[in-house]
């Protein structure tokens, strides 16, 4: 057996084991060539495909958003350039079959359901539909709630005491406030799944007659989010029990902290489409001061499955096994192979 450069190999032991510790030596610094390679491949990525800010789907095309969306495809310019092209279909909105539907009928009038030929009267042989989507504003309206009270006549003229008896105050998820369930549905869904700030929401409610400034939905919301930790904790405890998970970071700008990057975690499991018989979707957040590693290995205890990430290494010190997208892997895969194939021909010959 021959090594690369064509050179027999030793017969005694000393030499050999010479030779082997050399290539460790070797395959010790082409990994380190192989982990400065995979960070700058990821940083030029980061550089050509991520966006220069994190903010919010469609803040930096509030107001050329239909203009846009009427600008032609790439296959559409690429046909036009040739003269001769099939323009792309524009596709109708989808209505949902499930939502409720009302009938309205457009009749011609009794006088003119006659034959103008011979006089007969005309049969209906059929009928045209066509649907239009109705929207409805969100209705608010006011509960009272009445606790009627009472008492005793006879005590209330002889007797020393007056009972009183009233319902009790029915529950509540903020005691003595005006917030009901629904009400801070809206303003929770509204703010964090579509982005609509607290100070556009009070103006929204004060279009309804509703005086309701962004101070006290802020507390709300504080106030909120202590009431459904217990539940916040059962969602962790149910997204380690799954048999994959995925994880991410992101920096944050939040107001009066020294600190200059603030980050926020998300855990998460489960698909687009879930079905019974798979893992529920569950994402959950956790914000952090900053980006050590220790952040992923306490919210990750316990959990040794599959964790897909990204190139970051602080995910390695979680006792998940971390794996790529399969984008990354082939790339990663591609890269390891060209670094590796010098210390294959070392060792064998």
């Amino acid at each position: 057996m021959k090594t690369h450069d064509n050179k027999p190999l030793p017969d005694d032991i000393e030499s050999l084991k010479k030779m082997v510790l050399k290539l460790q030596s070797e395959n010790q610094g082409l990994q380190q060539k192989l982990r400065h390679v995979m960070e700058q491949w990821q940083l030029s990525l980061q550089k050509r495909f991520a966006a220069s800010t994190e903010g919010l789907p469609g803040q930096g095309s509030l107001f050329n958003e239909l203009e846009a969306s009427l600008e032609p495809e790439a296959d559409e310019v690429a046909a036009d350039e040739t003269i001769t092209y099939t323009r792309k279909k524009t596709r109708r909105p989808s209505i949902d079959a499930s939502l409720p539907r009302e009938d309205v009928l457009h009749d011609i009038s009794d006088e003119d359901k006659v034959c103008d030929c011979c006089g007969h009267d005309l049969h209906r042989m059929g009928e045209e539909t066509s649907e239009e989507l109705e929207f409805i504003p969100a209705t608010i309206k006011v509960l009272r709630h009445v606790r009627p009270k009472y008492s005793c006549r006879a005590c209330e003229k002889h007797g020393t005491e007056t009972t009183i008896k009233i319902a009790p105050v029915p529950l509540s998820i903020l005691p003595k406030s005006i917030a009901s369930p629904s009400l801070l549905a809206q303003i929770i869904s509204a703010k964090f799944q579509f982005g609509l700030p607290l100070y556009r929401q009070e103006a929204l409610f004060k279009q309804f007659g509703i005086e309701l400034n962004r101070q006290t939905m802020s507390r709300w919301l504080l106030k909120v989010s202590d009431k459904l930790r217990p539940l916040y904790q059962r969602m962790h405890e149910i997204l380690l029990e799954q048999p994959t998970l995925w994880a991410d970071e992101t920096t944050v700008n939040v107001l009066d902290v020294d600190k200059s990057k603030c980050y926020m975690w998300v855990y998460g499991c489960g698909t687009d489409k879930p079905k019974p018989d798979r893992s529920p979707n569950i994402v959950l957040y956790d914000y952090q001061d900053g980006r050590g590693s220790s952040h992923p290995v306490h919210f990750l205890q316990g959990y040794q499955g599959p964790l897909q990430v990204d190139g970051y290494q602080g995910y390695e010190k979680t006792d998940a096994q971390l794996a790529g997208c399969r984008a990354q892997s082939l790339a990663v895969l591609k890269v390891t192979r060209r670094c590796t194939s010098k210390c294959h021909t070392l060792q064998y010959g």
